[in-house]
């Protein structure tokens, strides 16, 4: 049950920093989601919001022992 809990923490973390990270503008890596639309563009940084939940989750773990 625990996992469970760790793996929506981690999720809801991607989602939340895909949104910071769009913002700094960094060029798209494979496996990001690109949406060109007439006036919409919608870029979502998957793999960099995962890297960093995991960095991130790591650190907390480090520092919690």
């Amino acid at each position: 049950m625990r996992y469970l809990i760790y793996l929506g923490i981690f999720l809801v973390g991607a989602l939340v920093l895909s949104q910071a990270i769009a913002m700094i503008d960094l060029d798209p890596l494979p496996g990001d989601i690109l949406y060109d639309h007439e006036n919409w563009h919608i870029h979502i940084p998957v793999i960099y919001s995962l890297g960093t939940a995991t960095v991130l989750g790591i650190a907390i773990m480090f520092f919690r022992r």
